[in-house]
């Protein structure tokens, strides 16, 4: 049986960050815990399929897998499917979506299942995605965002579908409405009538990545595959430092005088924890500096990040950031709501009430800048001191507070790469 894994969106609703699939959680991007999880599960023939936008990266992580490049994306997931399946022929294909992580057992049980099969997950509350109507095991027809109360099961459809037959596939491809978007899902539903497709019940756990908050979701699940400390024996603890509970230390990466860090946690290579820093429940990339007196809670930090008293909590900040003395997020909404974030121009609701910032990449933060929960801050926008930051600003701008009115402006400036930052490492001393 061949995997497809489809990765070709554009990952546009994943702004300020850039291609979801890539973006690094616990030392892997979310693109190589999908893989170890299909490989776990029995999936060992994968296909990429991408566009230009993420193709070369994906090869340079994975150069043993084939990859295929999707030419036209407006097709979505049926071009993605079209790119492959004519050269397919008569082997059994599962296809996967690039943007949901699932148990390895769940692959498994598709595949035992020895039927054409279709993922689904019960759900006690409306999820706005597709809902399958079934007949006992068999499905009859799937339903896109029915809207609540309008539900046929509460069965959502998991893009993990196993197709025993490709041709049909291909032919219920091909005979579909293109005017409409949702190609793939009318050749679904034209296969229902015509093959019989059994439903297999999902209770893992399931995490779609589809906005920019939802990798905080994928963290604890990550983070809970750790049952014990590693330290890399080329790490340096300071023995006033607390390493509490089970923390993955790699190499090079330095612990200062009494700071803490509290497992489950993740601290990529070269990083530096500095004193008095505490670090609880979070994701640090490579290269980072977590500065003096700094909190990182419930986070997730790309790699060359520098921080100095400074509080992060419950966010997701891209790479080569840097934070000033006391800049801090806010997570949390004085009347404790649920926290939206403004997508595509649209308000959605994250469904989480603890929500920081989301940073893109190459940003500045200048000192004692404020930042309200669910902001979104572009890549290459630089924040003068003192501003407070309450609205999303787009990508390589610069914002500043004049008056008490908070001014953007184009970006004239570029934030340094992290390269040629290297020779300040060596004097950092428990702050910047």
């Amino acid at each position: 049986m061949k995997t497809i894994l489809l990765l070709a969106g554009r990952s546009t609703r994943f702004w300020p960050l850039a291609e979801k699939s890539l973006f690094p959680v616990c030392g892997k991007a979310i693109l190589e815990h999908q893989i170890d999880r299909l490989r776990a599960g029995g999936c060992s023939d994968i296909i990429l399929v991408g566009g230009a936008h993420n193709l070369e990266e994906a090869q340079t992580l994975f150069p043993d897998l084939p990859v295929v490049e999707q030419k036209n994306l407006d097709l979505g997931m049926r071009g993605a499917v079209l790119s492959v399946l004519p050269d397919i022929g008569d082997e059994p294909v599962m296809v996967v979506s690039g943007n949901d992580v699932i148990d390895s057992s769940a692959y498994r049980s598709l595949i035992e299942s020895e039927s054409n099969a279709i993922l689904a997950q019960r759900v006690d509350k409306y999820f706005p995605g597709g809902y399958l109507s079934t007949d006992n095991e068999r499905i009859t027809g799937i339903v896109e965002k029915p809207g609540k109360g309008n539900e046929p099961s509460d069965l959502v459809n998991i893009v993990a579908h196993i197709h025993r037959d490709p041709r049909a596939l291909l032919d219920a491809l091909q005979n579909v409405d293109e005017s409409r978007d949702d190609g793939y899902e009318q050749a679904l539903a034209r296969l229902f009538a015509s093959h019989e497709y059994k439903v297999i019940p999902y209770e893992g756990s399931w995490q779609a990545v589809k906005y920019p908050w939802h990798p905080l979701s994928l963290l604890p699940l990550l983070l809970s595959e750790y049952t014990k400390p590693a330290i890399h024996k080329t790490a340096t603890i300071h023995p006033t430092a607390v390493i509490d509970g089970p923390v993955v230390i790699e190499e090079n990466v330095k612990v200062m005088p009494h700071a803490t860090i509290r497992g489950p946690c993740y601290i990529g290579s070269n990083s530096i924890i500095a004193n008095n820093a505490l670090v609880r429940d979070s994701s640090i990339g490579s290269d980072c500096v977590v500065g003096y007196n700094t909190e990182v809670k419930g986070s997730i930090l790309h790699s060359h990040v520098w921080t100095h008293m400074s509080y992060i909590g419950d966010s997701i900040i891209g790479r080569n950031v840097s934070f000033g003395g006391g800049s801090i997020t806010a997570n949390f909404r004085l009347d404790e709501q649920s926290i939206s974030s403004v997508v595509n121009e649209e308000p959605i609701d994250s469904g989480l009430t603890k929500l920081g910032v989301i940073v893109g990449n190459d940003c500045r933060l200048g000192i004692q800048v404020s930042m309200d929960p669910g902001v979104k801050i572009g890549s290459g926008t630089f924040i003068s001191s003192g501003s407070h930051i309450n609205n999303d600003i787009s990508d390589g701008k610069f914002a500043r507070m004049k008056e008490g009115v908070l001014q953007v402006s184009d970006n004239r400036s570029k934030a340094p790469d992290p390269a040629a930052r290297e020779q300040y490492r060596s004097g950092v001393d428990g702050g910047k």
